[in-house]
């Protein structure tokens, strides 16, 4: 009887899935990091790089084509909006800065994620890892909420940041929110009820350091997305979800305390923005404007990559403040420059024009109607909506709507470019909907 030989070290990391390239990449994010004052990059960031390179080699090395027809026209659509912006910057330098950045956000690194996960168990596999960050994220938020250890907020010590730090306080509020949309899909789908239970327990634990991180932007990004992923699971099932969302609510507020004055002017200002909007509003209305005043300078492509910081001022009223003040979470009291508009739409038009917004919001809008199509012939299909699906979809939907109040930037923003990697994914991977569960 013949018997199997062991496999070498080669063999055996030959059989590893490749999906790990980016489960490392998220798992980077875990570790506390402080750039200078210049910035710099994370070392997710870098080991984004190295999987973009992984990727090619697979490619080369198996011959075979990198993406169908339709997903290179998709993806490669921000490509034409991105080289006009970077010629027209102010100086080579920033262009090609920007020009890099937005390549490996919206470009690169989707697509290396596209080609790297081969199916619905990888998909999960790297779900479960954004889940698990945002946990220890939130953990470490919690604990800082707690013990008046995290960034400054009206004067006191309480705002939930993670690793992450007081200069970049969405951090944190971006991982978990993520985490929360991948727990809520994974609840959602056909799986074991034991994992299912699982990631609803997951889902429940990680509302409380999203409220602790007084982020109002994620909050109505996360609601909107997960209310979008229940409709599509089933209204019956965003019921019973609803209901059970409601009974945590009402134990964290009046069983812990969750909701404090603090916490509960912070949700109330969100009602409040037009009629008593706080400076942190009144600086935000104000530096919309100023990207609006650019736009309409050069409407059709824009004052270049990385051009806002230069043109904020000739386009800001006086009602916009000298910077917004950080401290605490380790870090002493800063002032920090207001460099961009918090509003991804508005500054891709007022650096890259309706050129690169259409070539940016049509690749974002083609994956959306594409994935939501693939998502309905699912469900005609086999009569309910695989778990992967609503996770791609609900990240997708998460980044659109928090484009509304945020934009690219930080550490975290390697997990925008996993997001849209795991959407690509869904809407245009040819054997997406094929491949048999495992």
């Amino acid at each position: 009887m013949a018997h199997a030989l062991p496999l070498g070290p080669t063999a055996r990391v030959r059989r590893l899935p490749p999906v790990l390239a980016v489960v490392a990449v998220v798992a980077l994010l875990a570790l506390p990091f402080a750039p200078g004052d210049g910035g710099g990059a994370h070392p997710a960031d870098a080991v984004s790089a190295l999987a973009v390179l992984y990727c090619a080699l697979r490619l080369v090395r198996d011959r075979r084509r990198p993406l169908s027809r339709t997903a290179a026209v998709v993806l490669g659509l921000p490509v034409l909006g991105l080289a006009v912006a970077a010629a027209g910057a102010g100086s080579p330098g920033a262009g090609l800065a920007g020009l890099g950045r937005y390549l490996q956000v919206f470009v690169l690194v989707p697509a290396a994620v596209l080609l790297l996960v081969r199916d619905r168990g990888d998909v999960r596999l790297l779900a479960r890892s954004m889940v698990g960050l945002a946990l220890w994220q939130g953990a470490v938020g919690v604990h800082q909420y707690v013990t008046a250890t995290g960034a400054s907020y009206q004067g006191e010590r309480v705002r939930a940041v993670g690793t992450f730090g007081p200069q970049d306080v969405m951090g944190m509020a971006t991982v978990v929110s993520l985490g929360l949309v991948c727990a809520v899909g994974l609840a959602l789908g056909r799986t074991p009820v034991r994992q299912r239970l699982l990631a609803a327990g997951c889902a429940l634990a990680l509302l409380l350091p999203l409220a602790l991180s007084f982020s109002r932007g994620a909050w109505i990004a996360t609601a909107v997305t997960c209310a979008a992923q229940l409709l599509l699971a089933g209204v019956r099932r965003a019921l019973a979800v609803g209901a059970a969302v409601v009974a945590t609510a009402v134990v964290l507020v009046g069983g812990f305390g969750v909701g404090t004055a603090m916490l509960q002017e912070r949700a109330g200002s969100i009602t409040r923005v037009a009629d008593a909007p706080d400076q942190s509003v009144t600086d935000r209305y104000t530096m919309w404007a100023a990207a609006a005043g650019m736009w309409r300078e050069r409407p059709l492509t824009g004052v270049g990559l990385k051009g806002f910081p230069e043109h904020r001022d000739a386009h800001a009223s006086l009602a916009l403040s000298s910077g917004s003040e950080t401290d605490g979470a380790g870090a002493g009291y800063r002032r920090q420059p207001l460099l961009s508009p918090h509003n991804m739409y508005l500054l891709v038009l007022a650096e890259q024009g309706l050129i690169g917004l259409l070539a940016l919001a049509g690749s974002w809008l083609a994956l959306l109607v594409l994935g939501l199509r693939g998502l309905r012939g699912a469900r005609r299909k086999k009569g309910s909506v695989p778990d992967c699906a609503l996770v791609a979809c609900g990240l997708l939907v998460w980044q659109l709507t928090d484009f509304a109040y945020a934009d690219i930037g930080g550490p975290s923003t390697v997990l925008t470019a996993v997001s849209f990697g795991l959407a690509a994914w869904w809407a245009l991977g040819s054997a997406a909907r094929e491949v048999p569960e495992r």
